[in-house]
């Protein structure tokens, strides 16, 4: 029996050799990622996730749990992760809302970006696009703004809700194009939009992703696009700049971080992964389809992006004004 014992415990270490080999030191993940997205299942930062979480715990063997925070315009789940260990087991989908608008709308922030935050990587643009609905007879973009220009008071136009990205890009329009117009806000994109498509209210930026639909179906007008580059969805609508205003470029950024003290080696292992996860063929055609700009930088690339985009929206977001306190 003696002889038995000792040779079965000499036998543990050899039958666990093959589980340890799958683990190595370092590795990373080892146990199921929690990722945090601060709005409702079924939006654009929900379908990102999903998209590249699916891929990503597929490539990375562990499981990635989507769980749906919203509230406080991201500041909810935003502040939960802040809150979270810094073992990039916890990350975040943080929008320019998160990142570069909330300091500057709200007096008081149940988190800082910068302090309480690390950035990991864009993950994807969603460019806006000017649109207008039946309520409004207007050939083209210059049209728009020249009726905006002669009408006392301007138009009035809605947006996905006051600090979004929507909101914020049609007030750099308005301060570019020197135009007045009155803002509605709405609760996200969707109930906007249709009422745009109603004749309800005569024009809103509105993302590809939530547009796409009503663009096609010929329900709303695309007049132009606040990007660069003319959007491959839709070729034949202007950029503002090809229009005159240059400056007039603007996006819902969505990027990951995780809690500000996380190690660089963990935050250069989950890069790497979701970077490939978002260039995987099938997730980029994925997400292209869906409307969205599929990017994957570096921690770096993405924390020089935001420090631009926090000197251009938050001097507009100054100087006009706007708060939500």
């Amino acid at each position: 029996m003696k002889k038995l014992l000792v040779a079965t415990l000499l036998a543990l270490p050899v039958l666990h050799l093959p589980a340890l080999a799958q683990q190595a030191p370092g590795t990373f993940p080892t146990k199921p990622v929690r990722w945090v997205v601060p709005y409702a299942a079924g939006g654009g930062s929900d379908f990102l996730a999903r998209t590249i979480g699916q891929t990503w715990s597929t490539q990375a063997g562990q499981p990635v749990l989507v769980d749906n925070k919203p509230g406080g315009n991201t500041a909810l789940g935003a502040a939960e992760v802040a809150r979270a260990a810094a073992d990039g087991y916890t990350v975040l989908s943080a929008d320019n809302g998160t990142l570069v608008f909330n300091p500057v709308l709200y007096k008081a922030l149940s988190y800082s970006p910068t302090k309480d935050l690390a950035p990991v990587t864009l993950m994807g643009r969603f460019p806006m696009i000017l649109v207008v609905g039946p309520g409004i007879e207007v050939k083209d973009a210059k049209d728009f703004i020249a009726q905006a220009k002669a009408k006392s008071g301007g138009f009035n136009y809605g947006s996905a809700g006051a600090g979004s990205p929507h909101h914020l890009a049609m007030e750099l329009l308005k301060s570019e194009a020197g135009i007045e117009m009155v803002h509605a806000p709405y609760r996200g994109a969707a109930p906007a939009l249709a009422d745009v498509a109603g004749g309800q209210i005569p024009a809103m930026m509105v993302d590809l992703a939530a547009g796409a639909g009503f663009i096609k179906g010929g329900k709303v007008k695309a007049l132009a696009v606040a990007n660069a580059t003319r959007l491959p969805q839709l070729p034949d609508v202007p950029t503002f700049a090809e229009l005159g205003y240059k400056n007039v470029e603007a996006a819902a950024l969505v990027g990951m971080v995780v809690p500000a003290g996380t190690p660089p080696a963990t935050i250069a292992a989950i890069n790497k992964q979701v970077v490939e996860a978002i260039h995987d063929p099938a997730v980029t055609k994925r997400l292209v389809d869906f409307g969205v700009e599929p990017v994957g930088n570096t921690p770096a690339q993405f924390a020089e992006l935001l420090k631009a985009e926090t000197i251009k929206w938050q001097k507009l977001i100054r100087d006009l004004k706007i708060s939500l306190d």
